[in-house]
């Protein structure tokens, strides 16, 4: 299952690099077929095996000999890392195949707002379609509509909160929340809050980290975090909340 699974998130982890480097482009993601972004050659199967075509190539293209920038194969190892811990996690459950599917999206819109600061609607439409079919799942499944409600109601409280006292909708900016929202629909009302939480304090401490450097950018990308905050509170969320109370109470 190990294997199955390694192979399958670098084969998802191909796929993402063309949507990473498409959807901002405004690009088909099936048409045309892979081709360099330098010489526009067509890359055949031998050159798009993730993982190993670009250690047999060294990095970089077989007919131009341009360079083939490491973020592919790094999203490619860390998609199939993230769905074997997911897997150790959940073992072959609904919750698995939900979470992975909730963190590919969280992980494609992360790399694309690093990018460009932008989300994409493309992206966002396909979380929510996703979310609301594991959400009709997990009722059919015995589960509660008043703890989806719940889990919606909390990052649009908490965030319309920010922006009421911000009196600024750019102080999270649409495509945040949109992206918190769609989490909502994947996640229990006690894990939003954890995501939430980790989301914000992560973010603050690299906002912090540029102040003290003395960079001055006038926003950073902010879905990383999320990615990430919603990542650790899906794996740590019992340890974390134990910690907190730890420290609190």
């Amino acid at each position: 299952m190990i294997i199955l699974l390694l192979v399958l998130g670098l084969i998802m982890g191909s796929f993402f690099n063309v949507c990473i480097y498409r959807i901002p482009r405004e690009g088909s993601i099936c048409y045309p077929p892979s081709h360099c972004s330098n010489c526009s050659s067509t890359l055949r199967i031998r050159d798009i095996i993730p993982l190993l075509s670009y250690m047999y190539l060294r990095g970089r293209c077989r007919y131009c000999d341009e360079k083939i920038s490491l973020t592919y194969p790094i999203i490619e190892v860390t998609t199939a890392l993230v769905y074997m811990i997911l897997y150790y996690k959940f073992s072959l459950s609904i919750e698995f195949f939900k979470y992975s599917f909730l963190w590919s999206i969280l992980m494609v819109s992360a790399i694309i707002d690093y990018r460009t600061q932008y989300v994409y609607e493309s992206i966002s439409k396909v979380g929510f379609i996703g979310g609301i079919f594991f959400s009709l799942i997990n009722l059919i499944y015995g589960g509660r509509i008043d703890h989806i409600l719940l889990s919606l109601i909390i990052p649009l409280v908490f965030l319309g909160g920010i922006i009421l006292l911000t009196r600024k909708i750019e102080a999270l900016g649409l495509g945040d929340l949109e992206l918190f929202i769609i989490a909502a629909l994947y996640l229990s009302p006690t894990t939003m809050v954890v995501a939430l939480f980790l989301s914000v304090v992560l973010g603050g401490i690299i906002a912090m980290a540029y102040l003290l450097k003395g960079y001055k950018r006038k926003s950073i990308a902010f879905v990383p975090y999320i990615a990430l905050g919603t990542f650790l509170a899906l794996i740590f969320e019992e340890k974390i909340i134990r910690w907190y109370f730890t420290i609190t109470l």
